[in-house]
């Protein structure tokens, strides 16, 4: 159970309702990380959006997969299971390899994304999301030139910026609120559009 109470589905109305029928997956199913801002709706449409956009907005040049991998790897070093495990489930569908999706989250859990089955790009990608994690300040302009260096455009640095400091920002929404995986469908996520309504969940 979360701390702080929730409203289900069927017993939302009002502005709440819209909301959940715009983000629900099947059988009326609404993330627990939505719903742990039911008490006040405003602030689950503004984490939508920005998670709409950050991580499934088709103006994104990254893989999908990778900003997944991101995603869970700023999940794992924040101790967040809640966000590890719904993201983990998305990047195993994308990628649609087992083994390698499996290697990766392996590395992952380790802490050791060097020995992920990735290219040095993305591991360095990974570096950046880790010192975003738990050294923001302490990050440097050569980090960024280093990432030019192996390829990334700087809008491909802001995606990995963008999904590295979302995840932040969901994990502490989960960890601070008790929010759990229990009656969550796993690794459904909104259409990749820029059609700022489409939020369902498939």
């Amino acid at each position: 159970m979360p701390w702080i109470k929730t409203i289900p589905y069927a017993q939302a109305t009002g502005k709440l309702k819209m909301l959940y029928d715009r983000v629900k997956g099947p059988d009326d199913n609404v993330d627990n990380i939505m719903m742990m801002h039911s008490l006040r709706p405003h602030s689950m449409e503004g984490h939508m959006a920005i998670y709409k956009y950050v991580l499934h907005h088709s103006g994104n040049t990254l893989p999908k997969w990778f900003l997944e991998v991101l995603g869970v790897w700023v999940s794992a070093l924040n101790d967040c299971d809640y966000c590890v495990e719904h993201h983990f489930a998305g990047l195993k569908r994308l990628m649609d390899d087992d083994k390698r999706a499996d290697a990766i989250r392996a590395a992952i859990l380790a802490r050791t994304p060097d020995t992920a089955p990735l290219d040095a790009a993305q591991k360095l990608a990974m570096t950046y999301a880790r010192q975003l994690t738990r050294d923001p300040a302490g990050i440097r302009e050569s980090l960024i030139q280093a990432l030019r260096e192996v390829g990334f455009s700087d809008g491909e640095i802001l995606e990995i910026n963008q999904v590295s400091a979302y995840f932040n920002y969901a994990n502490r929404t989960v960890l601070g609120l008790g929010c759990s995986i229990k009656g969550d469908v796993l690794g459904l996520s909104p259409n990749k559009s820029d059609k700022p309504e489409d939020w369902n969940h498939s």
